[in-house]
Order: C-alpha cells, then sequence, then structure tokens
C-alpha cells in the first residue's frame, strides 16, 4: 500500500529489453534504504526490487507491466517518481493508492500559470465513473485532486512543492501517464452495479 506522496525522483540508467519483458536500472538516493525483494512504487506501479548496488537498483518487467504502464516507453537519463510502501506506524498523507495502474492517459496540456502548472489529461472512458470534481486521482504515482472535470479530459493544478518533488514538470503535450483510480471510487461503482444487477433479477 502506498499514499501517493512520492519521497524522490530517481534517474533511469537503462531499460533493456528481454523479449516480451525487459529489466529497468534507476539510479536513487533509496538505494541504501531497499534490499532484494522490497516494494517499490515506480511512477506509481509496484514493482519488487530484484537487485540493490552502489546507488543502482534493478527491477524485472512483466509483458503486463510494460502494456498497463508508461514504463515501457522510459529512455536513459527519463526522471520517475519513487515511493516506498507504507509503514504499518507511518502518517498516512495522501489517498491509498495500491501501485496497480488502471491505464495510461496522454496529457493535453501541460502550461504554467504563474508558480504553477496546469495539466488536462484525457479521460479513459472505460473509467470516466471512477472521476468526480474534487475527487482523488494518481498520476504517475502522485496523489491528486481532480480541479475539473469535462467529456473527454480532466484538469489538475500543480503547485511548486509538487513540481520540485515529482517528475510532473517535465510532462509535455503527447507524453502518456500512468492512471490508479481511486480504490474507494472503484468499490463504490462495483457495489452499485451489484445492487443494480440484483434489483433487475428480482
Amino acid at each position: 500500500m502506498f499514499t501517493g506522496l512520492v519521497e524522490a525522483v530517481g534517474t533511469v540508467c537503462a531499460l533493456e529489453q528481454r523479449g516480451n519483458a525487459a529489466r529497468l536500472l534507476l539510479e536513487t538516493s533509496l538505494s541504501n534504504q531497499l534490499s532484494p525483494g522490497e516494494s517499490l512504487a515506480v511512477n506509481g506501479c509496484c514493482l519488487t526490487v530484484t537487485a540493490s548496488n552502489e546507488g543502482v537498483i534493478a527491477f524485472d518487467l512483466l509483458g503486463e507491466t510494460l502494456a498497463r504502464t508508461n514504463l515501457g516507453g522510459l529512455k536513459t537519463n527519463s526522471r520517475v517518481n519513487l515511493e516506498r510502501a507504507l509503514r504499518a506506524d507511518g502518517r498516512f498523507g495522501g489517498h491509498f493508492v495500491q501501485g496497480h495502474m488502471d491505464t495510461t492517459a496522454e496529457v493535453f496540456l501541460a502550461e504554467r500559470n504563474g508558480v504553477d502548472l496546469n495539466l488536462v489529461i484525457a479521460l479513459p472512458r472505460a473509467g470516466a465513473l471512477y472521476f468526480i470534481e474534487k475527487g482523488s486521482i494518481a498520476v504517475n504515482g502522485v496523489s491528486l485532486t481532480v480541479a475539473s472535470l469535462s467529456n473527454d479530459s480532466f484538469g489538475l493544478w500543480i503547485i511548486p512543492h509538487t513540481i520540485q518533488e515529482t517528475n510532473l514538470g517535465d510532462l509535455m503535450p503527447g507524453d502518456f501517464v500512468n492512471l490508479e483510480y481511486d480504490m474507494l471510487a472503484k468499490y463504490a461503482v462495483n457495489a452499485a452495479r451489484q445492487v443494480s444487477q440484483l434489483s433487475s433479477a428480482a
């Protein structure tokens, strides 16, 4: 379990293709705090550390991960958001983030407005039910609040601290971001569907 509060930004050393899979190598200040077998959210995607040595950590990416996330498009020197799994005695400052990506979505707009950043991102048709204004969404692993909502997009306002401490300030139109819908919203929508189906069957 994660909270969507990014701890560090790592740098891609290499993404080695291995058939339908890949091996990802990252340089990060968190390397001395991670051991093989531990979980780390990389751009929001929960991955297992397979090796950690001299400031570099490694992960094995399966075909399913590459298909559902933006990790397969990473290049050398790309910056990625990193968050370690939440400790049982830790402070919960964001929202419930599982590290299980639902989809990717295209950035339509990335525009500075004074010191803030306005992002407009494509609204996934299959996931539209999980979005409400002022609701939560994880974008590249960052816990954010939906500021606006239209038929085909949703808007976010990013404050200077988040711009500085994450890779959201690197985004440009045409880039793709990882999205994880709010877990509570998914449960609520599923429960409503179940009630509707039971009522129709009665």
